[in-house]
C-alpha cells in the first residue's frame, strides 16, 4: 500500500472548551480528576494524537501491516486526516456515534483514527456480533452511522445492515468497505477528500470511544473510555511491557477488543513507534507463518489459543522463534498450561487479568516462574484502588477470596446510557463491582498479586468471549419446543469453556442444528450459541425455586 501526496493540516485545538458532559455519560468527579492529573496519569491529550505525534517522530517507520500490504507512519497519519474530512463531509458531526464492525486489517486502523479525528465516537463492535447485538448498540448509543465490511468469515454484513437500517432509520449513513451494493463506499468517503481535517473543540475528559462489555448479565453494555483515561491505559501498559520501536506486535484477537487494542495493543504499539501486524487467522499454521514473515516479537492470546499454539510447536515446521512477550488473558490460564507455554513458545509469558471497564493486572517481565505461572498479575497503576469483599460487602483479609471491586484512573464510573445497570454495578462511592472472585497474596514473591478463583456473574467464557447465560436462555425460550432452559459452562481443552444448553422440551425435541438456525434468525452472535445440547425431563431447583445450575453441572461432569 502506498499513499502519495500526504496531506498537511494544522494541529487541532486540544483545549477543554466545555465541561465533560454528555447525555448518558458518567464523568469522573472533579476531585479524582485533579488527583489523577496531579499524579501525572492524565494530560490534556486526545487519543488520536498518539498517531500524530508518532508520525512526526518516526514518519518512515512501518506503522501497520496486514496480508495485503503496509503503511508507514506518515502514510497512516495522512489517511486518517482524509478519512476524517470525508466523514465530516457526510454531515456526521463531532459527538455523533458510529457503529464500527471491521475485521482485523489496516483499514481498521484507518477507520478508527479517521473517526477520532472527526470527533466522532466509534462503537467498537466485534466481527462476531449479529443483528441482536447491533440493534441493542444502535438503540443505546443513538448511533447515526454504521461502518462494516462487505463480507468476512463467510458472513454478509450488508444483509444484516439492511435489516438494521429498516428497524433504525436513525442510522442514516451505512459505509461498506468492499463491494458496497446500495450503500456508500467507505473507500470513496475515506480517500476522496482533500485531507483538510475538521476543527472542533473537545474535552479530553469526554468519551473517545465506546467499548463493548462481555454481556455478563443480559445484553452487552457500552463502556465509555475517555481520551485521557485511554491514553493512560495504552501508554502505561506499553511502558510496563517494555515495548519499544524495535517491537512488532501481532493483533490475532479481534482488534476491537480492549486487550489487543490498548493493553498495550495497537494503540500502545503506535505510541512507541512499533509496527502492528493484523491477522484474521489465529490458527497455528497461519499465525506462525505471519510471525516468521514479520519477525513478530509480541502478541496477545486467550488461554485456549495459547495452549493450542504451544501444542502446535510439536508439529508445525515454523514454530515461533522471535517472540519475546506473549500476553495471555481473557480467562484464567491454568498453571500447567502456563508452564507449557513458557517452555514451548517463549519464557516471556505475561498473564493479564483485566476488563474493558478498566482495571488491568499484569505479571511483570522478570517475575519468577511461581508468579508468572501461579498468579494473574497485580494492578497496572499505583492509584488503582482494590477492594475484595464478602457477600455482605465487608473487606476480607489477604488470602481469603471475595468479589473484586475497583476504582482508579482508567476504570469507568458508569456504563453509557444504562442507569439500571450502573446502580447494580457500582458502589455508592464509585467502585466497579467486577463480578470476579479473587484472592490477594499477602507475602513472598507473590505479595500484592491476584489469583482469579471464580465468578459471581452467570457467564460462560468461551474462547475468551463472555457469553451471558441469562441472555442466551431468554433467546432459547423463544423456540416453540422449549419450555425451560439453563445455559451452563462445561470444561473444554480447546475453548476453555463450551456452552451447554440444558433444555426441557414441550412436545417434539429440537436438535442442536434446529437451535442454531433459530438463534441465527434472531441475530445471536455465533460465539454465543450452544456447543452442546442436553435434554432433561425437568431442571433441578434450589430450595427457593431457582434453577440449580450447580446440580446441573455436577450431573454433567460427575
Amino acid at each position: 500500500m502506498t499513499l502519495t501526496t500526504p496531506a498537511s493540516t494544522p494541529d487541532p485545538d486540544e483545549s477543554a472548551a466545555h465541561s465533560p458532559s454528555m447525555p448518558g455519560f458518567v464523568p469522573f468527579s472533579s476531585d479524582r480528576t485533579e488527583a489523577y492529573r496531579s499524579a501525572g496519569h492524565w494530560a490534556d491529550q486526545l487519543l488520536d494524537t498518539i498517531l500524530r505525534d508518532a508520525a512526526a517522530q518516526w514518519p518512515d517507520r512501518i506503522a501497520i501491516a496486514d496480508a495485503h500490504g503496509s503503511y508507514r507512519y506518515d502514510e497512516l497519519d495522512a489517511l486518517a486526516d482524509r478519512a476524517a474530512a470525508g466523514i465530516a463531509g457526510l454531515g456526521i458531526n463531532p459527538g455523533d456515534r458510529v457503529l464500527v464492525q471491521l475485521p482485523n486489517s489496516c483499514e481498521f486502523a484507518v477507520a478508527l483514527f479517521g473517526l477520532l479525528r472527526a470527533g466522532v465516537i466509534p462503537v467498537m463492535c466485534l466481527p462476531g456480533h449479529r443483528l441482536t447485538e447491533l440493534t441493542h448498540f444502535a438503540e443505546v448509543s443513538g448511533a447515526v452511522g454504521l461502518l462494516i465490511a462487505d463480507t468476512a468469515g463467510g458472513f454478509d454484513y450488508r444483509e444484516m445492515a439492511r435489516r438494521l437500517v429498516q428497524a433504525h432509520p436513525g442510522l442514516k449513513h451505512v459505509l461498506v468497505h468492499g463491494e458496497h451494493a446500495e450503500f456508500r463506499s467507505w473507500a470513496e468517503v475515506a480517500r476522496a477528500s482533500s485531507g483538510v481535517r475538521p476543527q472542533f473543540d473537545c474535552n479530553p475528559g469526554t468519551p473517545a470511544l465506546l467499548l463493548v462489555s462481555g454481556g455478563t448479565t443480559g445484553a452487552p453494555k457500552l463502556i465509555p473510555r475517555t481520551h485521557q483515561d485511554y491514553v493512560y491505559n495504552c501508554t502505561a501498559s506499553a511502558a510496563l511491557c517494555e515495548l519499544t520501536g524495535d517491537d512488532v506486535y501481532l493483533v490475532a484477537l479481534p482488534a476491537a477488543h480492549n486487550f489487543p487494542l490498548a493493553c498495550p495493543g495497537l494503540l500502545g504499539a503506535l505510541s512507541v513507534g512499533a509496527t502492528t501486524v493484523f491477522t484474521t487467522d489465529p490458527s497455528p499454521e497461519s499465525a506462525f507463518a505471519t510471525i516468521d514473515k514479520h519477525r513478530v516479537t509480541a502478541a496477545a492470546l486467550v488461554p485456549a489459543l495459547a495452549k493450542l499454539w504451544a501444542q502446535a510447536c510439536d508439529w508445525e515446521p515454523l514454530a515461533p522463534k522471535t517472540l519475546r512477550l506473549l500476553q495471555v488473558g481473557g480467562a484464567k490460564l491454568p498453571a500447567a498450561d502456563a508452564a507449557l507455554v513458557r517452555g514451548a513458545l517463549t519464557p516471556g509469558l505475561q498473564q493479564v487479568f483485566g476488563m474493558a471497564e478498566g482495571l488491568l493486572n499484569y505479571t511483570r517481565i522478570g517475575d519468577p516462574a511461581e508468579v508468572i505461572e501461579g498468579t494473574q498479575g497485580r494492578p497496572l497503576s499505583a492509584d488503582d484502588e482494590i477492594r475484595i469483599v464478602d457477600e455482605d460487602g465487608n473487606e476480607v483479609p489477604d488470602g481469603v477470596e471475595g468479589e473484586l471491586l475497583v476504582r482508579g484512573p482508567y476504570t469507568i464510573n458508569g456504563y453509557f446510557n444504562a442507569d439500571a445497570a450502573n446502580e447494580r454495578s457500582f458502589s455508592p462511592d464509585g467502585f466497579y463491582r467486577s463480578g470476579d472472585r479473587v484472592r490477594r497474596f499477602a507475602d513472598g514473591p507473590r505479595a500484592g498479586y491476584l489469583e482469579v478463583t471464580g465468578r459471581i456473574k452467570d457467564v460462560i467464557v468461551r474462547g475468551g468471549e463472555n457469553v451471558s447465560a441469562l441472555d442466551l436462555e431468554e433467546h432459547l425460550l423463544t423456540h416453540p419446543s422449549v419450555c425451560s432452559a439453563a445455559a451452563v459452562a462445561l470444561p473444554d481443552q480447546f475453548l476453555g469453556e463450551k456452552v451447554c444448553a440444558v433444555l426441557v422440551f414441550d412436545g417434539a425435541p429440537a436438535t442442536l442444528a434446529d437451535l442454531h438456525q433459530h438463534l441465527e434468525q434472531r441475530g445471536v452472535a455465533a460465539h454465543a450459541r450452544p456447543d452442546v445440547l442436553v435434554p432433561m425431563p425437568s431442571l433441578p431447583t434450589t430450595a427457593v425455586g431457582k434453577i440449580d445450575k450447580k446440580a446441573i453441572i455436577a450431573a454433567l461432569t460427575g
